[in-house]
């Protein structure tokens, strides 16, 4: 695992935005897997400005996304669909029909989850992984458990979560209950990963994910038995790491 210190957030999104870029200029076709949240706002800022500057070219790119609120319609503003359009996807020259994210509307759980595992590996899998982590370590929407979930499935989010995404809505009781998310298979199954950090509240859990056992209890453990992560975190997402594992830190 690879852990790069950036000063602040601009620098964060800035560097992680470089490598999905150079991830599309070498291989035009490529699969992207995608996040959604605060975290990745800047990156996708980035990633638009090249495209309209730089003529970065998304038009062989398929994206797959992590996750997605369970029973949200694609219309409602806190919904994944939403957001990847209004940050992204409407900026940038990517096919819709390239654009792929869980369907927070299917009722059957159990269809669409087989439906996205089915698509993951119909694209031939993920070429570069983007990923946020959360104050409990969860990556996705995988939270902590007593075992790790391999494959796409539709999870109980916990208050921790809930209480975390409030910001997004006008009240608490309005946050979903539930979610489709890719399992720590799906992810660990993508050739590069890139996990960004920023803040000093993500400081225990990436301190946690980087120098603590490998456990499902912090999902994002998980992440230590991929050969190919980057974690791009800056100064003070890195507090607890730089005291108690300064080697660790490129």
């Amino acid at each position: 695992m690879k852990v790069i210190a950036v000063k602040d957030y601009a620098d964060m999104s800035r560097r992680a935005s470089a490598l999905i870029a150079a991830q599309v200029a070498l291989k035009p076709n490529c699969v992207l897997g995608l996040a959604t949240g605060s975290g990745p706002v800047g990156i996708y800022q980035q990633l638009a400005q090249w495209h309209k500057t730089e003529h970065l070219d998304f038009s062989r790119v398929s994206t797959v996304n992590l996750d997605e609120y369970f029973g949200l319609d694609k219309t409602s503003p806190q919904s994944y669909y939403y957001f990847m359009r209004e940050h992204l996807f409407k900026h940038i020259n990517i096919q819709p029909e390239n654009t792929h994210i869980p369907d927070g509307e299917n009722q059957d759980q159990q269809a669409e989850c087989a439906r996205y595992n089915r698509l993951i590996s119909s694209l031939g899998g993920i070429d570069l992984q983007l990923l946020g982590i959360g104050h409990n370590g969860h990556i996705a929407f995988n939270e902590p458990s007593e075992h790790f979930e391999p494959k796409v499935h539709c999870v109980s989010l916990t208050q921790d979560t809930i209480e975390a995404n409030q910001r997004f809505f006008d009240h608490i009781n309005q946050v979903p209950k539930k979610a489709y998310t890719m399992g720590i298979g799906n992810i660990l199954n993508a050739r590069k990963i890139i996990l960004i950090a920023s803040g000093e509240v993500k400081a225990d859990a990436i301190c946690k994910m980087i120098a603590g056992p490998v456990h499902p209890g912090l999902p994002a453990s998980a992440l230590q038995l991929h050969n190919d992560v980057t974690v791009i975190a800056d100064h003070a997402a890195l507090t607890l790491l730089k005291e108690q594992a300064p080697h660790l830190i490129d």
